[in-house]
C-alpha cells in the first residue's frame, strides 16, 4: 500500500512533468506576434542563413504539422531572382491543400507569404508546376507534412522536372531517402510516371505516404562495412546513343577500380517525348544502416562519361570520408530527427548551408535541441537531443 509521502511524491512529479511541458509549448511559442484577432504567428525571416527556398519549405512544414498559422517575409532573399518561382508556389499550395489553409501572399515572385493551417487530412491531392521546376523540392515540402496526416495521401504531381539543377534527383529521394525514413517508421513510395529535365519539364510523378503514429530515432554513428553499391542510370529518348548504359558501364568501371562491385540498373525511358534527358543516382548501404547517395543530371555537351564521372565522385567523397549519410540526406532529415521520439545522431562530411539553416530553423521554430561536434576522424557529428 502506497504511504502517503510516495503518493505526495507521485503527484508532484506529475505536475513538474506537466509544468515543464507547458515551458516546452511556451517556448515553441517566441517569437511570434499577434494579429488583430488575437492569433498567435510564426514569424519568420527568409533572409536569415542561406537565404533560400529551404527556409520557405521547412517553415512551411513546421507550421502545418504545429498548426500555428505562419508569416514568412524576405522570401529567398539571397536569390537571383528572389521571391516564389512555380515551384515554390506549387509547393505553398500542395501544402495548403493537405492541411486545408488559408494562404495570402501566394504570387509569382512575392517575398512575403502569410499561411494558416488547420488539420492535416491527407487523401486525393493534386499539384502542377508548369515549368521545369524541381519536382523533388516540392516532395520535400510536403513529405514531413505526410508524416503526420489522419489519412494516406495519394499525390500527384504533373508537368515539372523530376532530374534538373540545384536539386536531388527524383530517384535520389526514392532510392537514399525514402529507406532511411522507412527505418524511422514512415512508408513512402514515389512512382514516376514520365521524366521531366531542364528546359521544358513535362515530369509527373506520383507520391504516396502511409503517416506513421510516431517516428523513430537513428543513431548511425558507425560507418561499418559496405553491403551494397547499387544505381539507377535513366535516360529519356536517347536510347539510339545508348546514353542509359554508357553512364552505367562507365560508373561501373570506375567503382571496380576501387574495389566494389556495383549493380546498376539501366533504364531507357520513353515516357516524354517533349523533352531528352538523362541522370544517374548512385548508392551504398552498409551493416551499421549508413546510407550514402551521389547523383548527377545530363545536359546539352555533356558526355554519358562525364555524368557517370561526377556521380561517382559525389559518392566516394562520401565513402571516403566514413560518413553515416551524405551532405544533403543531412540536412534533408532534420524535421524527422526533430519530431522523432528520443536521440538522433549520424555523422556528415561538411555542414553545408542548408544543414546549418535547416538546424537553425527548426531550433527556432520548436525550440528542439541540436548539438553539433568534430568526431575524432574530422567528421561532424549531428545530434538532436
Amino acid at each position: 500500500m502506497i504511504s502517503i509521502r510516495e503518493y505526495a511524491k507521485s503527484v508532484w512529479f506529475s505536475v513538474e512533468f506537466l509544468s515543464r511541458i507547458f515551458v516546452t509549448i511556451l517556448e515553441v511559442k517566441r517569437r511570434r506576434v499577434r494579429l488583430d484577432a488575437g492569433t498567435e504567428m510564426l514569424e519568420i525571416d527568409g533572409s536569415q542563413k542561406s537565404g533560400s527556398g529551404t527556409i520557405l519549405r521547412l517553415s512551411v512544414a513546421l507550421a502545418g504539422i504545429l498548426g500555428e498559422p505562419l508569416h514568412i517575409f524576405n522570401i529567398r532573399k539571397k536569390r537571383d531572382p528572389p521571391g516564389l518561382r512555380p515551384q515554390h508556389l506549387e509547393a505553398v499550395h500542395a501544402a495548403a491543400k493537405l492541411c486545408n489553409a488559408k494562404v495570402k501572399g501566394a504570387f509569382l515572385g512575392s517575398e512575403e507569404l502569410w499561411f494558416e493551417p488547420n488539420r492535416i487530412e491527407g487523401g486525393e491531392i493534386q499539384a502542377e508546376i508548369g515549368t521545369a521546376g524541381s519536382i523533388p523540392m516540392l516532395i520535400m515540402t510536403v513529405l514531413p507534412l505526410c508524416a503526420f496526416a489522419h489519412k494516406p495521401i495519394n499525390l500527384h504531381i504533373s508537368k515539372g522536372g523530376t532530374d534538373v539543377r540545384n536539386s536531388p534527383t527524383t530517384n535520389y529521394l526514392k532510392y537514399v531517402l525514402l529507406p532511411i525514413l522507412e527505418l524511422m517508421g514512415l512508408k513512402a513510395s514515389i512512382e514516376v510516371h514520365k521524366y521531366g529535365y531542364y528546359p521544358k519539364g513535362m515530369g509527373e510523378v506520383t507520391l504516396k505516404v502511409y503517416p506513421c503514429e510516431k517516428l523513430h530515432p537513428i543513431k548511425l554513428e558507425i560507418f561499418g562495412k559496405i553491403e551494397e553499391v547499387g544505381g539507377i542510370s535513366v535516360c529519356t529518348y536517347l536510347a539510339d546513343r545508348k546514353v542509359a548504359e554508357r553512364q552505367a558501364q562507365e560508373a561501373e568501371r570506375l567503382l571496380r577500380a576501387r574495389g566494389y562491385n556495383p549493380e546498376i540498373k539501366v533504364i531507357n525511358d520513353f515516357s516524354n517525348p517533349l523533352q531528352k534527358g538523362s541522370s544517374l543516382v548512385l548508392w551504398v548501404k552498409t551493416d551499421h544502416d549508413a546510407f550514402i547517395g551521389g547523383d548527377a543530371i545530363g545536359e546539352i555537351g555533356k558526355t554519358s562519361e562525364t555524368i557517370a564521372h561526377e556521380a561517382v565522385a559525389n559518392l566516394l567523397i562520401e565513402v571516403d570520408a566514413e560518413a553515416t549519410v551524405d551532405v544533403h540526406l543531412a540536412d534533408l532529415l532534420i524535421p524527422y530527427i526533430a519530431f522523432a521520439d528520443g536521440e538522433s545522431s549520424y555523422l556528415v562530411r561538411s555542414m553545408t548551408d542548408h544543414l546549418e539553416t535547416n538546424i537553425w530553423l527548426t531550433s527556432k521554430i520548436l525550440g528542439t535541441e541540436f548539438k553539433v561536434e568534430t568526431s575524432h576522424n574530422g567528421l561532424f557529428k549531428v545530434s538532436k537531443m
